[in-house]
């Protein structure tokens, strides 16, 4: 027999939650918002994460990003220059959708570190790292400046495709590299009052007028810049901070030489681009 007091409780309770409501025939079909309920594929990984910039191989059958950077020449044209990376250490700076890191673990580098401050991006890379198996690469979530400043390990080649000219201290960046490594590849904007002059649309998103620092002995100028609100969309793959500085192309290779990897090649130099003049550049230690 129930106990009044098993009654009673039983009532509260139901007084409590009230009758349930019908199920919803949509939720019954579908299912919750938090799980995917079709056939498991890597499609259904790329489409949990908005804002792809990148495309993936044919072979791979699914749709992410348009721009195809998987066979990239200025990829190419650093690893030649780097005299190959085969059995090197390297250090990837912002691999953004990990397909220059895909590219560098075909030449089996004995170590691949990819260091990517963008949460959404370095979830783009371990859905890329999974889907087209990198084993090498390994990705690591956070700043990059801190990892060059505070371990210990030296690397025989720093690639940082992309990232240069979004930083908000590119020459501390510039210094710590040259304290971790021989050898560096760049590609990024730069400015030249010549190939980007006053008025030129492309100047829009500079605030200020040039800030001179003299770092190690050669006078230095940054073009303070801001992202005009662009970071506020998922496909962003700017900088860590809104204001962020642009560095003339003469003055960058001066402060190269000065950090001591003197022996630079420029090319890809491309003044006409969309967003401001830009170039690759190799630079290294005299051996």
């Amino acid at each position: 027999m129930v106990s009044n007091w098993t009654s009673r409780l039983v009532a509260a309770l139901r007084g409590r939650v009230g009758s349930a409501p019908a199920p919803d025939s949509k939720d019954q079909k579908h299912g919750l918002d938090e799980y995917v309920t079709t056939y498991p594929g890597p499609q259904n990984a790329i489409d949990i994460l908005k804002g792809w910039n990148q495309a993936f191989p044919a072979q791979y059958g699914v749709s992410a990003g348009s721009m195809a950077l998987y066979n990239d020449p200025r990829i190419h044209w650093a690893i030649e220059k780097a005299g190959g990376v085969a059995g090197k250490r390297v250090l990837e700076v912002g691999p953004l959708e990990a397909w220059h890191t895909y590219m560098l673990e075909q030449h089996q580098p004995v170590l691949l570190d990819a260091v990517e401050a963008n949460k959404l991006s370095f979830l783009r890379c371990l859905v890329v790292k999974e889907i087209v198996g990198l084993k090498i690469a390994r990705f690591h979530l956070g700043d990059a400046q801190l990892w060059l400043e505070q371990r210990p390990e030296r690397y025989d080649v720093v690639i940082a495709s992309g990232v240069l000219y979004h930083m908000q201290d590119p020459i501390r960046f510039l210094r710590a590299i040259a304290a971790r490594t021989d050898s560096l590849f760049l590609w990024t904007h730069y400015v030249d009052d010549v190939a980007m002059p006053p008025g030129d649309p492309r100047r829009g998103a500079f605030i200020s007028p040039p800030e001179v620092v003299l770092a190690a002995g050669v006078e230095v100028k940054l073009y303070p810049r801001t992202y005009l609100g662009a970071w506020q969309n998922a496909s962003f793959c700017g900088g860590m901070h809104d204001i962020h500085r642009w560095i003339e192309k003469e003055s960058l290779i001066a402060l190269l030489r000065a950090l001591g990897l003197s022996e630079i090649e420029v090319s890809f130099d491309q003044t006409d681009h969309t967003y401001g003049p830009a170039c690759c550049i190799f630079a290294k230690r005299p051996a």
